[in-house]
């Protein structure tokens, strides 16, 4: 099956950027806003076998990858925050 590593890299760094980046909408909508652009402007890392998959996820471990997936993150929260594409009640 071919797989998009990144993703699982995103999906894995994302709560630890979340916990620093107070204030920002963690509703469905906005938290796959956040994913998207951070996707959009990471490179992907995609694998068809379950040790391509090992393989790229000791990648993850390199401290370069995940500084670029922490510089993009906190960009497009930053982005979503700003211009979320929902409306923002009391509740959110």
């Amino acid at each position: 099956m071919l797989k998009n590593c990144m993703e699982d890299i995103v999906d894995d760094i994302l709560p630890l950027v979340l916990e620093d980046y107070k204030g920002a909408c963690t509703c469905y909508k906005c938290i796959n806003d956040v994913k998207a652009i951070a996707l959009n402007n990471l490179p992907p890392l995609y694998a068809v076998t379950e040790s391509g998959r090992l393989y790229l996820k000791m990648n993850e471990m390199k401290a370069q990858v995940k500084i670029d997936v922490i510089n993009e993150l906190t960009k497009a929260l930053q982005k979503v925050t700003q211009n979320p594409l929902h409306e923002i009640s009391a509740d959110v």
